[in-house]
């Protein structure tokens, strides 16, 4: 984390709400740092509480008790079905978008904490809806036959939330468009390979099978404590293709204003000090996820900003 996220909104300040936004402070990337103007950072907060509940409803991470399937409006029986989970969020998503229109409020409070990003940013569902269709093909596909594939679901699990902010921002056009696909692509890339074993262990592979038989790497390779050279050289190869995308990316600074180029030059010297320290691991993810220190952090970003690329 790059510096800290703007604090939850009050709607969302109940003890599961705030169990999710609290986990901003642990990802790669800055979610809502203060020196964005008050109302992007309430925005960026909503997006990724909404985002961060997806894959917690997705992995089956969240919070015991059941709250939060009782905010969606689910019984006790049900409470563990992801599915039914993901489909209760739609219907409570659709419902913060017809509220922002003066119709009824939905259950959750982190989607009663979207209503004012929807209006100020006039955010459309699409995004919000092709997240919650990346956590459902997780619950049916657990393998991706080759590197399109990957490229596919990371269509739906990451290029939405960077093109969220962009629109909070109001800086949408169709070329930073695709480069913020190429960044968050690369960002989710290097995600999955720092997760190689907590993915394993709820039995999901985002390695592509035809790249591991390239590299003679087995599943039962992955599920070692330690990488051995055939997964090193697969991870290597990886690392490399999510650097790419990154510059590929990075482009989007140029002629982007101030704070928000810090913004965007964050999500990319993030990606790159995780992707520097999966190579500083020399590539063994398997021992335990590589993260970067903050140090390492900000050096990366500020090489980014210092290149403009």
């Amino acid at each position: 984390m790059l510096t800290g996220g703007a604090g939850p909104a009050s709607d969302a300040a109940d003890p599961a709400s705030s169990a999710v936004l609290a986990k901003a402070a642990h990802e790669n990337f800055p979610v809502a740092p203060r020196f964005l103007p008050r109302a992007w950072r309430d925005d960026l907060m909503a997006v990724y509480g909404f985002a961060r509940l997806v894959d917690d409803i997705g992995d089956g991470d969240l919070a015991p008790g059941g709250a939060d399937a009782a905010l969606l409006g689910i019984g006790p029986e049900a409470a563990e079905d992801r599915l039914v989970l993901l489909d209760a969020l739609e219907a409570d998503l659709r419902r913060a978008f017809g509220s922002a229109r003066g119709g009824p409020s939905p259950g959750h409070p982190l989607l009663r904490a979207l209503i004012p990003a929807v209006r100020r940013g006039g955010l459309t569902p699409e995004p919000f809806l092709a997240l919650i269709e990346a956590n459902r093909l997780d619950q049916r596909k657990t393998r991706y036959a080759t590197y399109e594939e990957l490229l596919g679901y990371c269509e739906l699990s990451a290029n939405p939330v960077g093109r969220l902010v962009l629109a909070i921002t109001g800086t949408a056009s169709p070329e930073r468009i695709r480069r913020s696909d190429a960044v968050c692509t690369g960002l989710q890339l290097v995600e999955h390979l720092q997760d190689v074993a907590e993915d394993l262990a709820r039995d999901r592979i985002y390695l592509p099978a035809d790249a591991m038989a390239r590299f003679l790497v087995s599943e039962s390779d992955l599920a070692a404590p330690t990488a051995n050279a055939s997964v090193r050289t697969l991870v290597a190869v990886l690392t490399d293709r999510a650097r790419r995308l990154l510059d590929e990316g990075a482009p989007m600074l140029s002629g982007t204003p101030g704070r928000l180029r810090l913004l965007l030059a964050g999500f990319i010297g993030g990606g790159r000090a995780a992707a520097e320290a999966i190579a500083d691991a020399e590539y063994d993810v398997l021992a335990g996820p590589p993260t970067a220190s903050r140090s390492a952090l900000l050096r990366a970003v500020a090489t980014t900003l210092r290149r403009g690329t």
